[in-house]
C-alpha cells in the first residue's frame, strides 16, 4: 500500500525514545532499520499472490495486529493477545505481525500489509479521519469486552486522550446513557461534550468518585472505561461502578500501582484489560464513522507533511498548542492516487 496519512500515537513516542513495546528480531528495534508508526491509511498499489479481497486503487486503513491464526487466542478472535506475539522473527510472511511493533510501520511512503489488517474505507472519508479508525477501534474493543450491548447503560470514561474521547463517542453512538467523561483539561472535556458526553467532570476541582455518583443519581455506574493511566485510576474506577459493575483498563500506567482487591471481591466487580483493537473492532468503528454517527476528526488538532515528521513528533510529544492527535500526510497524495488508479 502507498501510505497517504499516518497519525502519531503516544506508543510511537515510547518506541522512538525507549524501544519497548516494539521488539524486532528478538530485541530492541534500534539500529535495525526499523520504521515505527502504526495508525496509517493509504491506497492499494500492488497485490501479493492469491490476493483478491482488495483491488489496486482501493482506499484502506489498517489495524495493527495480524495474529498467527493458529494459537488458542487467535482461534477465539483475540489476535491482539496472540500466544505467538513477537515469536515469528525472520519469517514475517507467516505467523503474527504487529505493524510498527514487530514489523515495519507507517512513517514511510509504502508498506506491506497482511490482508487481515486492512479495512476498506469509502472515498467520502478523508485521509485524516481514516487514520483515526484504529483509535476508535480500540475504544470499540473495550466496550465489546465489557459486554457489547451498552444501550441504556451508564458509562464513565476516565481520561480525555484520543482513546478516551473516542470512547465517549462510541459509547454514545451505542446508546449508553448517561455517558460521563472525567479529566483535568477543560478544553478536552469540551471536545468530549461535542462527541456526546452527557456530563464532564474536571477532577482538579471535585472528587471524581463523588461527582460520578451524584451525576448518576447517587449510585455507581454500570461500566468504566479507564483511559488515563493515572496512579489511582483503578481504585477510582472500582468505586465509580456499582456492585457487579465492569471496568475496562485501556491505558498503560507508568509504574505498578496498589489496588484495593478486597473492594473488588466484596462488590463482585469485573476487571478487563484490553490491548489494541481486537475482535475486528476496527471494522465496527469504521462503520460508525462512515455512517457519521460521530465526528472523529474533532480530536485531530494538527496536520504536517511527511517531510516535517520531526516537527510533528515534537508537537505530539510536547503537546504543543495542546495537540491531541497529530496527523502526517504524504506530499502529492491526490496526484499519486490518480496514477495508482
Amino acid at each position: 500500500m502507498r501510505i497517504d496519512a499516518v497519525a502519531i500515537c503516544a506508543t510511537d513516542l515510547e518506541i522512538i525514545d525507549r524501544g519497548p513495546p516494539a521488539s524486532i528480531q528478538g530485541g530492541l528495534p534500534f539500529n535495525k532499520n526499523f520504521t515505527p508508526g502504526h495508525e496509517y491509511m493509504g491506497t492499494v498499489v500492488a497485490l501479493g499472490p492469491g490476493v483478491d479481497e482488495y483491488r489496486i486503487g482501493q482506499r484502506i486503513t489498517v489495524e495493527i495486529h495480524a495474529g498467527c491464526g493458529q494459537c488458542k487466542r487467535c482461534r477465539e478472535g483475540m489476535y491482539t493477545a496472540c500466544h505467538n506475539y513477537g515469536l515469528n522473527y525472520g519469517d514475517v510472511d507467516k505467523g503474527h505481525r504487529a505493524n510498527g511493533f514487530t514489523t515495519d510501520g507507517g512513517f514511510c511512503e509504502y508498506q506491506v500489509n497482511n490482508i487481515n489488517t486492512l479495512v476498506a474505507i469509502s472515498d467520502a472519508m478523508s485521509d485524516e479521519e481514516a487514520t483515526l479508525v484504529v483509535t476508535a477501534g480500540t475504544a470499540m474493543y473495550g466496550l465489546t469486552e465489557l459486554g457489547g450491548l451498552v444501550a441504556g447503560e451508564s458509562v464513565v470514561v476516565t481520561g480525555p486522550g484520543p482513546i478516551g474521547l473516542l470512547g465517549v463517542a462510541v459509547a454514545k453512538a451505542m446508546g449508553a446513557a448517561p455517558v460521563i467523561l472525567t479529566g483535568t483539561r477543560d478544553n478536552r472535556l469540551k471536545i468530549g461534550r461535542e462527541l456526546g458526553a452527557d456530563h464532564v467532570v474536571n477532577v482538579r476541582n471535585v472528587d471524581a468518585v463523588e461527582a460520578v455518583r451524584r451525576l448518576n443519581g447517587g449510585k455507581g455506574v454500570d461500566f468504566v472505561v479507564e483511559c488515563s493511566g493515572a496512579p489511582n485510576a483503578v481504585n477510582d474506577a472500582i468505586r465509580m461502578v456499582n456492585r457487579g459493575g465492569k471496568v475496562c483498563l485501556a491505558a498503560f500506567p507508568q509504574a505498578a500501582t496498589a489496588v484495593d482487591v478486597a473492594h473488588i471481591v466484596r462488590n463482585n466487580i469485573y476487571l478487563y484489560g484490553i490491548r489494541g483493537e481486537g475482535k475486528s473492532a476496527t471494522h465496527r468503528a469504521e462503520a460508525f464513522m462512515s455512517q457519521k454517527r460521530f465526528d472523529a476528526t474533532k480530536i485531530r488538532t494538527h496536520t504536517f507533511a511527511l517531510v516535517d515528521l520531526p516537527t510533528a513528533i515534537h508537537y505530539a510529544r510536547d503537546r504543543v498548542d495542546d495537540a491531541i492527535k497529530v496527523v502526517v500526510k504524504a506530499k502529492g497524495v491526490a496526484a499519486h492516487r490518480v496514477s495508482a488508479e
